[in-house]
């Protein structure tokens, strides 16, 4: 199992504009169609990946928590469907509904989504602020597959509650560590 760190692009970057095909509805999504008013959650995930399956019940928990509070979520998977088949658009739509996502599920088959945003790994989290400046980078929390750490998404509710607060976020943001993507 690969370990690839996010990389860590620098905070105040103004969020890339996107329209991709939501795998769940069929319908085009849009940065702006999910942007919440206080933060915008975009994440770059996929299928397969040991690191993603380790965490999706605490994404869709997250999610769920923060949905009645003005944050948006999105996620997004990259992934060459080629070498990579179980990261296509049906079987993206199949887990989607299995797990309850409460957020589009986008499919960035060009790949120049994840180029932009400058995701390296899944999972990987870009967190925005009402202004669409990027404020969080990097990992959930310490939990990864095998290492006994709870997950409880610490790092990425950490920084969302700053924003709601309308708090500084401190500290240390640790990069994001998981499957590389697929690339073409």
């Amino acid at each position: 199992m690969a370990r690839t760190p996010s990389r860590m692009v620098e905070l105040q970057t103004q969020a890339p504009p996107f329209t991709l095909p939501d795998t769940i509805t069929g319908n085009n999504i849009s940065y702006n169609d999910i942007k919440g008013a206080v933060a915008t959650v975009v994440m770059f995930i996929c299928n397969h990946c040991p690191f993603v399956v380790h965490v999706n019940s605490e994404l869709v928990k997250l999610a769920n928590d923060y949905k009645d509070k003005e944050v948006g979520f999105v996620a997004i998977s990259a992934n060459d469907v080629i070498t990579h088949p179980d990261d296509g658009p049906e079987e993206m739509k199949r887990i989607a509904r299995q797990l309850q996502y409460p957020f589009s599920y986008c499919y960035d088959e060009s790949q120049e989504t994840a180029k932009v945003y400058g995701a390296e790994c899944t999972p990987d989290f870009f967190i925005y602020d009402k202004n669409n400046k990027l404020v969080y980078r990097g990992q959930l929390d310490d939990s990864r597959p095998g290492n006994d750490i709870l997950v409880t998404g610490k790092d990425v509710r950490h920084a969302l509650d700053c924003l709601i607060n309308e708090e500084h976020i401190p500290g240390l943001q640790r990069p994001s560590i998981g499957c590389n993507i697929k690339w073409k």
